[in-house]
């Protein structure tokens, strides 16, 4: 569902229902790679998603990682060789990807019974500027991806990005500034485990699920470096 959501060429990388790294690519390599870097240490026996046919090259790369599952929309004949020589990994190919924006419904089971809702299926169109300061274009593109990213994040969700690819995600935690400060933390590491000096959350995006009920999980995300913010409303 989440690499659904894009129309570029992506990879998600996800780990107990949560993405540990999201990318977009000028290849699917390129996507996969930028993905994997956000968080090397979670994506060990993780699950692979592609939103484009898994390419030879791809699967050498993945090959490299201890990967449970791969999905995609088409498997080439030289990846799925390569693949195959793998213990323990699951292959599908969907045929396609599913469209975000159908109207369906979830089903949730808890005791006695169902909990049936709406599925959410809105796309950010419109964004409001709260500050004085406007954000340059990268700044919007990068929020927007972002944003995307969190909807299929687990609540309390953060997530850094920055050049179309995530940098650090808190995910589930109790409280929205741990969040904060856990994606923080993962920028910082990613940025050490790739041999740069400093955090990959300097100059990155942040967005949230939810909004800031108190300032420190902004302050958070303003002291990783974070120059711009994208959160759906709902407080001063």
């Amino acid at each position: 569902e989440l690499i659904a959501e894009f129309e570029n060429t992506a990879c998600a990388i996800i780990k107990h229902a949560n993405p540990c790294g999201v990318a977009y690519g000028v290849t699917i390599a390129d996507a996969y790679k930028k993905a994997l870097a956000c968080d090397t240490e979670s994506a060990f026996g993780g699950i692979v998603a592609l939103n484009k046919p898994l390419d030879e090259e791809t699967a050498e790369l993945i090959a490299n990682l201890f990967a449970e599952v791969i999905i995609a929309p088409e498997i080439g004949g030289e990846a799925l060789e390569i693949l195959s020589q793998k213990d323990n990994l699951r292959v599908l190919t969907t045929g396609g990807m599913p469209d975000p924006k159908t109207k369906t419904m979830t089903v949730r089971s808890l005791s006695g019974g169902y909990l049936v809702q709406s599925r959410d299926n809105r796309v950010l169109k419109e964004m409001k500027v709260v500050t004085k300061r406007q954000p340059t274009k990268q700044e919007i593109v990068d929020m927007k991806f972002a944003f995307t990213v969190s909807k299929h994040v687990k609540s309390n969700a953060i997530v850094y990005a920055r050049n179309g690819a995530t940098v650090g995600i808190g995910a589930g935690q109790m409280s929205r500034v741990n969040s904060s400060r856990i994606a923080a933390w993962k920028a910082s590491n990613a940025a050490k485990v790739a041999g740069e000096e400093g955090s990959w959350a300097v100059g990155s995006v942040v967005a949230s699920d939810a909004f800031f009920p108190f300032a420190d999980g902004l302050l958070a995300a303003a002291e990783a470096g974070a120059t711009a913010v994208i959160q759906p409303g709902g407080s001063m």
